[in-house]
């Protein structure tokens, strides 16, 4: 009786080691490098993303184009860069091995911009004259005097939600939310409620009455 107990506690150990191991036996390190077509010559795409979506994960491209990401067989791999077209790649199910490498290409995306017509006027007086003679509906006019109201535009300059920052702005403001990851990386950042500076902001907006109730 002992050494039948004995006999299906082993099977038992062995059939959980070998459903356990079956998981990772399908995992597969899938890398390789990202390319595109510039000037007649093939170079590394920096930063691209490389995206599982139903599997909810993913990566990124260094600045030399490599990547490596962990996939299974069948597994379809999404690939895509601002500019580039995007790119699905189906891990193949046949792959004998756990590694499998590939040179992705890219193509260059197109975008078609809506028409711009130009009008060669050889001053800016013949464009003054030009301009004041255009017909414009009384609807443009209104929106164009509300535009250019003093109100507005002090409004506008006291709220950058009125008008949305350029490009210019925007990256500046992505590149300082950026270092400010880099410099408090792996560490908690330190609370506004302790910055004199903080508190300053709140006074002043405090005083100019921007916490008042608008009716």
């Amino acid at each position: 009786m002992n050494k039948l107990f004995l006999l299906f506690s082993l099977l038992v150990a062995v059939s959980s080691g070998i459903s356990a191991q079956e998981p990772s036996a399908q995992l597969i390190q899938f890398s390789g490098m990202i390319v595109t077509e510039a000037d007649g010559r093939l170079v590394p795409v920096p930063y691209a993303t490389i995206s599982l979506p139903l599997k909810h994960r993913g990566t990124y491209s260094d600045y030399r184009g490599f990547f490596s990401i962990v996939v299974e067989r069948g597994d379809k791999v999404h690939f895509t860069c601002i500019g580039l077209e995007k790119v699905v790649v189906t891990v193949p199910d046949t792959l004998t091995q756990d590694q499998y490498a590939v040179i992705q290409t890219m193509s260059q995306d197109t975008f078609n911009l809506p028409e711009l017509v130009i009008f060669p006027w050889p001053s800016k007086e013949h464009f003054k004259i030009e301009f004041l003679k255009m017909d414009v509906t009384p609807e443009l006019q209104r929106r164009a005097t509300e535009n250019i109201a003093n109100e507005y535009l002090a409004e506008a300059r006291k709220n950058p939600d009125i008008v949305p920052y350029g490009g210019r702005e925007s990256a500046n403001f992505y590149l300082r939310q950026q270092s400010r990851e880099y410099v408090y990386l792996g560490q908690t950042p330190p609370m506004n409620i302790f910055s004199p500076l903080a508190w300053g902001q709140f006074f002043k907006a405090w005083k100019d009455g921007k916490f008042k109730k608008k009716e």
